[in-house]
């Protein structure tokens, strides 16, 4: 197969950032350059010396003065609710029961299941997300749908249908044994298919009984390196609910805990109201508290402490999402950028290597992923953004000014949007271009 070049400023992480100053936690050259083969980084360094490794026939594309950076990764968002971002509701359940579930019954057809498909993985190119982990609906057709566009677009992706089986329209739910019968037939048709990854997915204890919990525990046990996805805490009214249909569970995470849901691979969408002892279990655990700050301020779920989480004595994982249709963007910019007001309300400081991590290497590093995503590293998969910090007239006038890396990050973040997106490239196929 033939060789890309690619040719402009690079930028990943390698850790953590520390403080706004730790440039020892990022790789970044000025003029430097990616060899990708089969879908794959094989070198990744200064111009110069990667252009040497070329070989002649080697097509290069020369993406300066632009910044080039692994992929986006989005950790939590509803792949059946494109139609159900800005509806006006007052809060999370109102919000469910008058919106989202009315149109997730849709999803029992397969023609619209795979029209949604489609769109939603053009938006995703479009603003530079090349992984997400999506909810489909109850409705394996959903999920076949959301798979086989991931698999026609060779694109990383983690999904799995919505298990229910109360508190739901009878059109969205399943019973105990259909849903562990169907989301055993996805794994075993879609999981390690191409780039796919099924997630079991107990869309959160409200709507599962006791006995759906018992089945995603043995699914649980079955296959114990798929991931686990549900939510938490997003909402007062949401907890006090849930506890009344656990009345025997010390608090919401006890629920999940008692039934083997608890585990490093365990990605819990808003975890906003946490007490003390959730953190310490989850942290425990090594479960990961996914923060959607688009969809906590759209609903006024609440404000995420992120940086409290992070530097407990026991810390949280924290990954990051634009929670569609909750969240009210495709765009992983503008969803740090709303993190980054949510730590302002609270007093904190969201430094933009931070945000920058957490969409890449960080958001990686908490999918148990990162050997092959959220960096530029040789041998990872090729998913890669091209960023332009001068992408609208506004934009391009304050980039007359800036002065550091740092810097030409915060406006990104706070300025843009898929206009800056100049290309996603998806196992180093150029993808936004050819939408």
């Amino acid at each position: 197969m033939t060789h890309t070049l690619l040719r402009g400023r690079l930028l990943s992480f390698l850790r953590a950032p520390q403080d706004l100053g730790d440039s020892g936690s990022y790789f970044y050259e000025s003029d430097g350059a990616l060899l990708i083969k089969d879908g794959l980084i094989v070198a990744c360094g200064a111009y110069d010396t990667v252009s040497a490794q070329a070989p002649a026939n080697a097509v290069t594309v020369d993406h300066r003065p632009h910044l080039i950076m692994p992929g986006f990764i989005d950790m939590h968002l509803h792949f059946p609710q494109m139609q159900v971002i800005a509806s006006y509701a007052a809060n999370l359940l109102e919000w469910l029961n008058t919106y989202t579930f009315p149109e997730e019954c849709r999803f029992v057809e397969s023609a619209h299941a795979a029209r949604i498909a489609t769109h939603f993985y053009d938006e995703l190119v479009r603003h530079g997300t090349t992984t997400a982990v999506a909810y489909c609906s109850v409705h394996k057709t959903s999920a076949d749908a959301f798979f086989a566009e991931a698999l026609r677009r060779n694109m990383r992706m983690v999904g799995g249908k919505v298990m229910m089986d109360r508190n739901a329209p009878q059109g969205l739910l399943d019973t105990p044994q259909m849903g562990y019968d169907e989301t055993r037939q996805i794994i075993a048709q879609w999981h390690r298919k191409g780039r796919n990854h099924v997630a079991i997915t107990p869309r959160f204890a409200i709507t599962s009984t006791p006995a759906q919990m018992e089945a995603t525990q043995a699914l649980a046990r079955e296959f114990p390196d798929l991931h686990i996805q549900t939510h938490l805490s997003e909402n007062h009214d949401e907890i006090k609910f849930t506890c009344e249909l656990y009345p025997e569970a010390i608090d919401y995470t006890d629920i999940y805990a008692r039934y083997g849901l608890l585990g490093d691979k365990t990605l819990f969408g808003h975890c906003i109201h946490l007490s003390d002892r959730e953190a310490d279990a989850m942290s425990e655990a090594g479960s990961v508290a996914v923060h959607c700050p688009t969809s906590n301020l759209f609903l006024g779920s609440g404000l995420f402490p992120l940086k409290a989480l992070a530097r407990r004595e026991k810390p949280v994982r924290i990954g990051v999402a634009t929670d569609i249709g909750g969240g009210s963007s495709y765009s992983m910019l503008r969803t740090m950028d709303e993190a980054y007001k949510i730590q302002q309300l609270l007093g904190e400081r969201l430094n933009p290597l931070e945000s920058y991590y957490h969409m890449t290497l960080g958001n990686a590093r908490s999918l148990s992923l990162a050997d092959r995503i959220g960096t530029l590293d040789v041998g990872s998969d090729a998913d890669i953004v091209v960023l332009n910090a001068a992408a609208t007239p506004a934009m391009a006038l304050k980039m007359e000014v800036v002065k550091t890396l740092p810097e030409e990050l915060f406006l990104l973040q706070t300025m843009g949007d898929d206009r800056a997106i100049v290309e996603t490239y998806v196992a180093g196929v150029a993808a936004k271009s050819a939408i």
